[in-house]
């Protein structure tokens, strides 16, 4: 008659261990969802180019509303003009940029627009800090620009631009206003708080990093422990 022998303990802990592990990946996807922006023509001092927007949903209950962009230095609200959106949705200028806003999207599809901009500065990089604002209130900011050797958490859409073409000049337009950014909310106190202020709860992306975190410490925690226990078992069983 087979004899079944128990799992071995260390054995047991890793599996466990590494299944949790996973299960938490898995849940964590959204984490991954970002904003981005891509030029059709990425160049400096280009003219008439057509951006395009892509905000990647991260709810599964909830859908985009309202999309809330900063310009750069060098390109003014007044040289953006709305090119396609979502349906029933429209664009709106803003002190330092504009919104595109309208019906609620269905959960989980991305959010798209494009903008044709009359001139893109003479710069090596352009950022568009972008705030996104579901249905059910969510927030979440892609706002933050990379620093040397360090990459952002919620990267804002940059286009890196090519040096300008030979002969090319600025057209001449006003300069975006320094007035500080604001949040496009439900109501006007929405509006007041800042872009650069993080939310008083953590949006999905941070949780979900968050426990990813604390189940990659539990794992090691559990490695560390079968290592122990194999070693202290083999060490008895050599005594």
């Amino acid at each position: 008659m087979p004899v079944h022998r128990p799992a071995h303990p260390a054995r047991r802990i890793a599996l466990t261990g590494a299944a949790a592990l996973t299960a938490v990946l898995a849940l964590a996807g959204p984490a991954s969802a970002h904003a981005e922006v891509e030029a059709d023509t990425p160049q400096a001092l280009a003219e008439n180019v057509t951006l395009t927007f892509v905000s990647e949903a991260e709810s599964g209950t909830a859908g985009f509303t309202r999309l809330r962009v900063v310009l750069p230095c060098g390109v003014a609200p007044g040289d953006v003009t709305l090119a396609e959106r979502p349906d029933g949705w429209n664009l709106k200028a803003t002190s330092d940029g504009y919104t595109v806003a309208g019906p609620a999207l269905k959960a989980g599809v991305d959010a798209e627009h494009k903008i044709k901009v009359r001139q893109l500065p003479d710069a090596e990089q352009i950022a568009f800090k972008t705030v996104e604002t579901y249905s059910d209130g969510e927030v979440s900011r892609w706002i933050e620009l990379s620093g040397a050797g360090e990459e952002a958490e919620q990267p804002a859409p940059v286009v890196k631009l090519k040096p300008a073409a030979v002969g090319a000049t600025p057209v001449g337009s006003a300069a975006p206003s320094t007035a500080p950014a604001r949040i496009e909310g439900k109501d006007a106190a929405a509006d007041a708080e800042p872009v650069e202020k993080a939310d008083a709860a953590p949006d999905e992306g941070s949780s979900a990093r968050m426990v990813v975190m604390g189940v990659a410490a539990v794992v090691l925690l559990a490695g560390g422990g079968a290592w122990w226990l194999a070693r202290r078992r083999a060490i008895s069983g050599a005594s």
